[in-house]
């Protein structure tokens, strides 16, 4: 009840009607009371609270304040000694802050448009066959020769891939994969990548764009069955020419998919017709 007999409140608001008019939640305006940052004009028996027209936009300052973000402490600080140039360096300070923040938001956003974008592949992609793709260029952050003790047992080099990431800052939470230099090594070693990459987009390295034969396979990392041959057997077939290197990735892993076994493996490699 917000009633009070013995206040008179003629040009004065009740908490709930203040409320209505601010916006400001009746919970927020007491804990803002409680903590000294912005207290009602007048109380009545029983600590009702009363507030005057004028603080309708007496308290704007707080809420433009809340709505930067500006911590609460600070805006108390400020609510009772402030001028122009000390909110001018607060606003800057705070500035700063929010353009961390965004940065931030901006690589979380990052994050999400390539996991999504391969995952709508791997849900498209259809397992054991081999295409013709256009890819675009992207950013890349290749990581030191990896060396193999025997051909798929890649835990050790993978952790010092590792490592070696976090020494360079390199963003493990983007997807990992593969490198060979040629065909013709990934043939030879299919389950052994000479060097381990990240899709960090702060990559010093780049994924050249352009025409790529690319075939899927299914199964835990090292396990790339019978796909070097199918892509093989497509360019003989097409009269196509590896160029270049070859690119692995799981485009479905564990973030996606529980169960290793259905792991989804593209293998991508550029090709041009061959030369008669």
């Amino acid at each position: 009840m917000d009633e009070e007999h013995d206040v008179d409140h003629s040009f004065l608001m009740s908490i709930k009607a203040f409320s209505e008019f601010t916006g400001i939640s009746q919970s927020t305006l007491r804990y803002y009371d409680k903590i000294g940052l912005f207290s009602p004009s007048a109380r009545g028996e029983n600590g009702y609270r009363y507030y005057a027209p004028s603080q309708i936009t007496a308290v704007n300052f707080v809420q433009v304040m809340n709505y930067l973000k500006v911590p609460l402490k600070t805006v108390k600080g400020l609510a009772e000694d402030r001028d122009p140039e000390q909110l001018a360096m607060t606003l800057m300070a705070q500035s700063a802050q929010l353009n961390e923040e965004l940065r931030r938001l901006s690589d979380l956003y990052a994050l999400i448009s390539v996991y999504q974008k391969l995952i709508n592949e791997g849900l498209e992609a259809r397992e054991n066959h081999v295409y013709m793709r256009f890819l675009e260029t992207s950013p890349l952050a290749l990581g030191p020769p990896a060396t193999f003790e025997s051909d798929g047992d890649f835990h050790e080099p993978f952790m010092d891939f590792y490592k070696e990431a976090s020494l360079r800052r390199i963003n493990l939470a983007y997807p990992i994969g593969g490198y060979f230099d040629s065909m013709d090594t990934f043939l030879e070693a299919p389950g052994s990548p000479q060097r381990f990459y990240s899709l960090d987009p702060g990559g010093a390295e780049e994924f050249p764009g352009g025409r790529y034969l690319v075939g899927y396979n299914r199964g835990y990392y090292g396990e790339v069955s019978d796909l070097p041959q199918r892509l093989t057997a497509y360019a003989q077939e097409h009269e196509l020419e590896f160029v270049g290197p070859v690119y692995n990735l799981f485009i479905l892993d564990e973030v996606s998919i529980p169960d290793p076994n259905g792991y989804l493996l593209r293998a991508s490699v550029a090709v041009k017709p061959k030369t008669k």
